[in-house]
């Protein structure tokens, strides 16, 4: 005796936990696939790309070959499978009579190739079909006539991922295909595509998502999903995504099984192991003060709760390039990517900080990114970096300093630099020494006019013996060189604009 139909022991335990057990029943279905879009109008991002297919179809010029090109997740086999359906739109009363990208309803063979089983729309993956011998198939079946569709549609992914004979193999049937043939291409590397296939080809360039329409396509689909979210939330998502719409909702399927109920911001940056941007900003801020003691504790602080020492300065950097374009562009301050926090405190430090500044700030984020990713401690070397940085915070920049030198008439820039930061040391004369180098040349001044003697130019035994006669700036090259001094010789050949010489003066 079976027990298919038996009563269950248990008949109300599945309505008393308040489970569906439909529901249960079913595979679940990941957010990118299950609001993969069906039709251009359902495409985000692409404006330029549906525009122009839209006009080709209405115009019935309508090519024999596409090539999609563009980073991942941002819609390349999604819109040849759309191309594919619009090619073959029917429906079953007739009345649609030829390819059309308006495509209200389901058609008659939609259905079908959205699920990829449409036997006059063949899609292979080149990853793994790249020979001549799969080209040739293709070869063989493109002369035969569709068998229940308009046109018999190739996609191929990942194109780039033929053999140089595949490629040769198809050029003369991509060139002159039969009239009920079409071929969408899709590749993540068009520069590996050989010419000729271009040329035989429409390209078009799929870009990069903005990251303010992420916000609102995830903050739709959350929506339709009945989870509350929050708009700071769905900004650390769409940043983090890259323009990829395929990565961001993978972060919001993420998100939303990670918080198990209404998703916060800390949750998000918890799931990611980002650091507080608040706090990341606060970092900056003892950075640009020359506080180096309170850039310490916060540094350690973030570590200690989890940061990532290389994301805690990608975020320093990010937030670097946001006060730059902020300073010349106000308007970007209301981009909603952005907490409200972010605009606010970017704004005031646009205000406050010289591009110069930034600038500095920015190249040594880079520099010490690439440090930080070879050490073998990360965290000390992200350290080091922030010492640098808050160590250069309060030295002037090379055309205050040569201002400075100016106004005092040729004192020494040290005296009149900002004093040094908070727990570092003071800055040497060689920082100063090479903002004076690097100083163009002014009229000749008596009163400014500094007076340069190298020490190799004195006696080497101290006693008093008559020092070498320099008589061309040459020769003091060269004595430079004679005494391997190779940082004077450098700093002379590189940095020094030669107006007038004299005996024992430069």
């Amino acid at each position: 005796m079976t027990d298919a139909g038996a009563p269950s022991d248990r008949p109300d335990s599945a309505g008393q936990a308040g489970l569906d057990v439909g529901a249960a029943a079913r595979p679940y279905r990941v957010l990118a696939r299950k609001y993969r879009p069906s039709s251009f109008d359902d495409l985000i991002g692409q404006d330029a790309l549906v525009r122009t297919i839209s006009n080709a179809f209405e115009t019935h010029r309508i090519p024999q070959a596409w090539i999609l090109t563009g980073v991942r997740g941002v819609g390349k086999t999604t819109t040849a499978r759309i191309l594919a359906r619009a090619l073959n739109y029917e429906l079953s009363d007739g009345s649609v009579q030829g390819p059309t990208i308006h495509m209200p309803v389901l058609g008659t063979h939609c259905q079908a190739i959205m699920e990829s089983r449409h036997m006059d729309v063949l899609e292979m993956d080149a990853a793994s079909h790249t020979g001549v011998d799969d080209v040739r198939q293709i070869n063989d079946s493109v002369r035969y006539a569709p068998a229940s569709a308009r046109y018999k549609v190739y996609i191929i992914d990942e194109v780039h991922m033929l053999s140089t004979a595949a490629f040769n193999a198809f050029l003369k049937t991509l060139e002159e295909p039969p009239e009920h043939a079409k071929f969408v291409f899709a590749t993540t590397e068009i520069r590996k595509v050989p010419v000729t296939v271009l040329s035989r080809c429409q390209r078009f360039d799929l870009r990069r998502v903005e990251a303010d329409v992420l916000m609102a396509h995830l903050g739709t689909i959350a929506g339709k999903e009945g989870v509350e979210i929050e708009p700071e939330a769905l900004g650390i998502i769409a940043r983090a995504a890259e323009g990829s719409v395929r990565d961001s909702l993978s972060l919001l399927d993420q998100a939303i099984a990670h918080a198990a109920g209404p998703v916060h911001a800390d949750a998000v940056r918890q799931m990611l192991g980002l650091a507080d941007r608040t706090r990341v900003i606060d970092l900056f801020e003892h950075l640009a003060r020359g506080d180096i003691a309170s850039a310490f504790r916060e540094f350690r602080d973030q570590y200690d709760t989890g940061a990532d020492p290389i994301v805690v300065l990608s975020d320093l950097a990010e937030f670097v390039n946001f006060a730059t374009r902020v300073k010349y562009v106000p308007a970007l301050a209301d981009n909603v990517a952005f907490s409200e926090t972010e605009r606010l405190r970017a704004r005031d430090f646009a205000a406050k900080l010289s591009i110069r500044v930034l600038s500095r700030m920015w190249q040594m984020l880079l520099k010490g990114i690439a440090e930080v990713q070879t050490a073998t401690r990360p965290a000390a070397a992200a350290e080091m970096v922030l010492v640098r940085i808050a160590y250069v915070a309060d030295l002037p920049t090379p055309d205050e300093a040569i201002r400075l030198i100016e106004q005092n008439g040729g004192a020494s820039p040290v005296v009149a630099a900002s004093p040094a930061p908070r727990g570092s040391p003071a800055p040497t004369m060689a920082v100063s020494q090479r903002a004076v180098a690097r100083a163009p040349a002014a009229a000749p001044r008596a009163s400014a006019e500094p007076s340069v003697r190298p020490p190799m130019l004195a006696s080497p035994n101290g006693h008093g013996e008559p020092a070498r006669k320099i008589a061309s700036f040459r020769e003091l090259v060269a004595l430079a060189g004679e005494k391997r001094d190779l940082l004077t010789k450098s700093a002379l050949e590189t940095d020094v604009r030669l107006v007038r010489f004299e005996d024992g003066r430069l």
